[in-house]
């Protein structure tokens, strides 16, 4: 609240409470009910259990490991701000390995700009987009009952991009490989979009990891973009 210039009341105006109720999540440690949590941090940009750990449902595999911050039944229960912010906070690295995801473009235009201002900050931008014309991506498309949708979003999103081809310090690059997560990367935090055979990614399980120095998760996934990348091609 501090670091944005958030008040006690301006963040209860924002979100729908009381502003005594803000105050006893601050000086207190009280933790509002969950559709209040969720509105407050949406207001605020951050993670809701970051903010209120308590908020998290228990579930056995939160304590894997310590890198976990957050585990999600399907990435639609997430606001597209969720991955705009999480883009917006790279200072040294931003990676997007997908096949599509159009859906970042369709609910947020603005995304190439943000993505240029990155690298323009000197924050190198790195996209690695599904190859349309692959096997692979044409039978995730046959396994997600979605036919040729799959290759024409991958054509669609290589066009969204694009336009970031001659950007200093962005590169694109297609990929054919087998996709086993969808990987959102800024700095030491990612958003890992997992793939389940038959279910359209929208309707699968995300994870958000922050890269702590106590586990491995976060540098597997890291090390997997990297993995990807490496035998993409490059976009002219």
């Amino acid at each position: 609240m501090t670091s944005r210039g958030w008040t006690h009341s301006t963040l209860a105006e924002a979100s729908g409470v009381d502003p005594k109720s803000v105050e006893r999540w601050v000086n207190l440690g009280r933790v509002p009910r969950r559709a209040t949590a969720m509105k407050a941090a949406e207001v605020l940009g951050e993670d809701i259990h970051a903010l209120w750990p308590a908020l998290r449902q228990a579930r056995s595999a939160r304590a894997v490991s310590p890198e976990l911050v957050a585990l999600y039944e399907q990435r639609a229960d997430l606001p597209v701000s969720v991955f705009v912010d999480l883009l917006s906070s790279a200072q040294e690295r931003a990676d997007v390995l997908v096949y599509a995801a159009v859906f970042l473009h369709e609910a947020y235009p603005r995304l190439n700009d943000l993505l240029r201002e990155r690298a323009e900050a000197g924050c190198p931008v790195r996209i690695c987009l599904g190859d349309a014309d692959s096997q692979n991506v044409q039978l995730r498309g046959q396994e997600e009952r979605f036919g040729h949708g799959i290759e024409s979003r991958c054509r669609l999103a290589l066009l969204h991009y694009r336009s970031l081809a001659d950007v200093a310090g962005v590169e694109i690059r297609t990929h054919g490989t087998t996709l086993y997560n969808s990987i959102y990367r800024a700095d030491d935090q990612a958003l890992v979009n997992a793939h389940v055979w038959g279910v359209n990614a929208y309707g699968a399980p995300v994870w958000h990891l922050r890269r702590t120095g106590g586990g491995t998760m976060f540098d597997t996934y890291a090390e997997s973009f990297d993995a990807v990348w490496s035998t993409a091609q490059e976009v002219r």
